[in-house]
């Protein structure tokens, strides 16, 4: 049995109490594409309402500690060390279109550190998770970044920008938590966008070193301006190499 801290078990119970309304939300989807209003409004009322259902189960237990949200901003509490770094839906378009491949992302950072991190798949019911020097987990089975060394049998991920920029074997899923967290789990052998936000990756960077991979130093960017480039160890430099001008 994993051990893990009280702080990674209450980030876990916040993200499985706030799926319920993500999954029932997104079974409406499909009738909403068929309406003359879409369905933008309706994600937009979804992504907000599980960002409070997270804000209020984080809080319940550790009510001094600040937020990062993509939807609020910054919320600062008493404890302004202690820092959620929450994501309520990450991959909102695949939501707005029915296409089942998206994430809640929680992090948690104390000073600059990421202590731990969570990325939550509610329709696969894939819950990945990371504590600082504890490893990373799918579902309670230990997660290891690939070992390939050839670039040419490695699959990476990126956003529009960056399928552009190479000619690395490249997908463009739509979901940065959940690239980076097939990174970790070897499906993917390295993950790279410009221009990211914290609550995306914050999550990630941390499941991937934890599972043997290499990420760069993110505390170097603004939180809404961040060059991410992660990767198995073994195919790190070379990604790199690759990616020069990037």
């Amino acid at each position: 049995m994993i051990s893990i801290s009280a702080n990674l078990n209450i980030m876990i119970k916040a993200a499985e109490k706030a799926s319920k309304s993500i999954i029932r939300d997104f079974g409406e989807i499909e009738k909403l594409q068929v309406s003359k209003k879409g369905p933008r409004d309706f994600v937009t009322k979804t992504d907000r309402h599980v960002e409070k259902i997270l804000i209020e189960e984080l809080s319940k237990t550790k009510k001094n500690y600040s937020f990062l949200t993509e939807e609020t901003g910054v919320i600062k509490n008493k404890d302004k060390e202690n820092i959620w770094i929450i994501d309520p839906i990450d991959g909102t378009t695949n939501f707005l279109h029915g296409i089942p491949h998206f994430a809640i992302s929680i992090a948690l950072k104390s000073r600059d550190e990421l202590l731990s991190g969570l990325i939550f798949d509610p329709i696969k019911d894939e819950m990945f998770f990371a504590e600082k020097n504890k490893g990373a987990f799918l579902n309670n089975q230990r997660l290891r970044a690939s070992n390939k060394n050839s670039l040419e049998e490695c699959l990476f991920s990126s956003n529009i920008e960056g399928v552009k920029f190479c000619n690395l074997n490249m997908r463009c899923s739509g979901s940065a938590a959940l690239d980076l967290a097939y990174v970790a789990s070897g499906r993917l052998d390295g993950y790279f966008q410009n221009k990211i936000n914290l609550w995306d990756v914050a999550a990630g960077a941390l499941m991937i070193k934890e599972a043997g991979g290499i990420v760069n130093d993110i505390n170097e960017f603004d939180i809404n301006n961040i060059n991410i480039k992660a990767s198995s160890a073994a195919i790190y430099d070379k990604m790199l190499k690759n990616l020069d001008n990037f």
